[in-house]
């Protein structure tokens, strides 16, 4: 079950058919989830977004990052700000198997493209974590480069799997269980559709500091339903993916992906100092041919002045995509016998029904 389904729309804009980051034509979702009651806890996992299918290494795609506040990684946007371009598929994991996620890239790569190091470039993978050691063994490494293969052969255009899945199964947003969500907008600009498309891999925030639509709903859960759900550890993190089929330039992404930082901030973020909140976003619209034989290349590009509504859906699709993950929590015992508990839904209703 969604937001949507108990009620919490955000924002007044359609959503698109699957109201998913796969409503934009030619992107992927696949998961790989690592799960195991060993002596070491395993809840741990990948998540990939192919931009464009199997085709980016040959038609690279438009993209720019923002990063708002950086205890965190997303490898390769060096060569993201520098160019405007990604070339591999992004992967999603946690903080220390970012090593192991970039190898399994450049493994997929080169299995597919043997000119890679040799006639072409080398590759820079995209790669994005959050921590996820209150649940997960982390240091335990879980987590290898065959997983991304996984994540990838799991790829597609279809409904995707949200909260405790792939790279998701291990985090934690406001106390309570996440992971995974995502969420779609159809905007009308010029009498032309487009669509925007947001995937978050959650884990930032406290109990007292959640908002659902603006409610405060963090505050009365932390006074009056489970006071003992604040933890010690104050960890946090989101990495956010916006994907558009709009045709925007690098510059006019960077400003998109800032808009993201809002969709968090309409949840409680305050992006405090151990926390990563990363940015990512692509256009589909154009593309940059790998073949060096073309020397010039015709780009679409809206007007700045015309993309206010693409802002406004951006931090909509971030808000929503972030709640989704939240009402697909489940309850997760992690290691040493730690417990995250769901987002308590009869309780956020009766609520609402009142704030609303």
């Amino acid at each position: 079950m969604r937001a949507r389904d108990h009620g919490v729309a955000i924002g007044p804009r359609p959503t698109g058919p699957l109201n998913s980051i796969t409503d934009v034509e030619g992107v992927l979702v696949g998961h790989a989830t690592v799960s195991s009651d060993g002596p070491l806890v395993a809840r741990t996992g990948v998540t990939v977004v192919m931009p464009n299918g199997g085709r980016i290494f040959d038609e690279r795609v438009v993209g720019a990052a923002f990063v708002l506040n950086g205890a965190g990684e997303l490898s390769g946007i060096t060569q993201v700000r520098e160019w405007g371009l990604l070339e591999t598929p992004i992967a999603l994991t946690n903080t220390m198997s970012v090593g192991a996620c970039s190898q399994g890239i450049v493994d997929y790569m080169m299995d597919r493209h043997d000119s890679i190091g040799h006639e072409a470039d080398v590759l820079i993978p995209i790669v994005g974590e959050c921590d996820d050691s209150w649940l997960n063994d982390v240091a335990g490494r879980h987590v290898l480069p065959e997983h991304v293969s996984q994540a990838i052969a799991d790829a597609s255009d279809g409904p995707v799997a949200e909260g405790g899945v792939g790279a998701g199964t291990g985090m934690i947003t406001c106390d309570l269980k996440s992971g995974i969500g995502t969420s779609s907008r159809v905007v009308t600009i010029g009498g032309e559709r487009f669509t925007v498309g947001a995937l978050v891999l959650s884990n930032f925030g406290t109990i007292e500091q959640l908002r659902i639509d603006g409610m405060p709903l963090g505050r009365h859960l932390a006074r009056d339903w489970a006071p003992e759900l604040r933890r010690v550890e104050n960890y946090g993190s989101i990495v956010c993916v916006i994907a558009t089929d709009a045709p925007l330039g690098p510059h006019q992404l960077e400003r998109l992906a800032k808009r993201a930082a809002l969709g968090v901030g309409r949840c409680g973020s305050t992006a405090h100092h151990g926390s990563g909140e990363l940015m990512l976003a692509f256009s589909t619209a154009n593309v940059v041919p790998r073949d060096q034989s073309v020397h010039r290349f015709t780009w679409s590009l809206l007007a700045d002045h015309a993309i206010n509504d693409l802002y406004e859906a951006t931090v909509d699709v971030t808000e929503e995509a972030i709640m989704n993950a939240l009402f697909a929590g489940a309850e997760t015992t992690g290691r040493l016998g730690r417990v995250i508990r769901a987002l308590p839904i009869d309780e956020l209703e009766r609520l609402y029904a009142r704030w609303i």
